[in-house]
């Protein structure tokens, strides 16, 4: 036991060890900073925004793109930015979907696009020739014809995309592969954090959800464009506007509108309705060489006469469209204003 035992100066030489090698609390708390990875940081948040600001452009071009190629008004919108795990992603989607597995040159890894069944199926219908009524969502894998046809409305969100990153960097996109399991579309370990940005899609009744997952690593190499000066936010304010609005009025130039000109309007009583029958005159109270109220989609726009040219019933505009009712009231209120000022 005695062997065993420290001597007095063998105590004194491990505390005064010890000693040295210590470091106070205040030390140790500017050396150890905690964080919690389930919360993005400052940084991860200015690059939400920035992304946001970056694709709200995108979502326009991309619904006036899908409008001129389907002939009817398709709205698209970015609802959300959110940053999760690619395993919170797989989990929140349905099974079975339409899934892209993207390749973006110089972007690292791979990206997906989500074309949710709800929205995807009446696009599908609508470049068939259909989509005049709503029908129930369809809830199986899309077959060859339909793969083929979800080709083309990713050609359109390619094309849109690639030209939103132009002001980051110049992308070269292709689709690697189309699966439908959400569990098969593994594009990184599924602890590892990625941006998914939520588009809603509208065509008339038919609503849906189209996601675009992005992982942060795929980023790493654009952060400093996003998050800086150049970045998305910068472009964004000054040419890119510009550009956006240039390619919305020229694919708008080639959509459809409905056109409906008024003859006249009346009521008649429910008794007279049912008793009409062919040969039967209704008379209104509005004169024949009245102008024709022309309306473009539901809003009253031109007075015009009505003819005929080369055998077919046509119209000549008479008077150019009236300005809107915020103006009048702008420059009603104007006048007191200006009668009230002293001579």
């Amino acid at each position: 036991m005695d062997d065993e035992t420290l001597s007095r100066a063998e105590v004194e030489s491990l505390l005064n060890e010890k000693q040295s090698h210590a470091v106070s609390p205040a030390s140790q708390r500017a050396q150890v900073r905690p964080y919690d990875f389930r919360r993005p940081s400052r940084r991860q948040e200015v690059l939400r925004r920035d992304l946001e600001a970056l694709h709200q452009g995108f979502a326009q071009s991309f619904g006036a793109a899908l409008s001129a190629q389907l002939r009817a008004t398709v709205e698209v919108e970015l609802a959300s930015v959110l940053q999760m795990t690619s395993s919170q992603f797989s989990s929140s989607l349905e099974n079975p979907t339409c899934l892209n597995i993207l390749r973006a040159m110089p972007l690292d890894g791979n990206l997906i696009v989500e074309l949710h069944p709800s929205i995807l199926y009446p696009l599908i219908d609508r470049l068939l020739g259909g989509g005049k009524e709503g029908g129930p969502v369809v809830r199986r894998q899309l077959t060859e014809i339909e793969l083929r046809l979800a080709s083309r409305i990713m050609a359109l969100l390619l094309q849109e995309f690639k030209r939103a990153w132009v002001p980051v960097t110049p992308l070269t996109l292709s689709v690697e592969r189309v699966e439908s399991n959400p569990q098969l579309a593994q594009i990184t370990s599924p602890a590892d954090a990625m941006i998914v940005m939520t588009f809603e899609a509208a065509m008339g009744e038919a609503r849906g959800p189209i996601n675009l997952c992005i992982p942060l690593t795929s980023l790493e190499r654009v952060l400093s464009k996003l998050l800086g000066n150049g970045g998305a936010s910068s472009s964004n304010q000054s040419g890119a506007t510009a550009d956006t609005r240039t390619l919305l009025g020229r694919q708008l130039d080639q959509s459809l509108v409905d056109v409906v000109v008024t003859v006249a309007e009346t009521q008649l009583s429910a008794a007279d309705l049912w008793g009409l029958a062919v040969g039967d005159i209704i008379t209104t109270d509005k004169d024949f060489r009245a102008p024709l109220d022309v309306a473009v989609q539901g809003v009253s726009k031109f007075q015009a006469t009505g003819g005929a040219h080369n055998g077919n019933k046509a119209i000549r505009i008479e008077t150019a469209p009236a300005a809107p009712a915020s103006e009048h009231a702008a420059e009603a209120e104007q006048t007191p204003q200006d009668s009230s000022a002293p001579s």
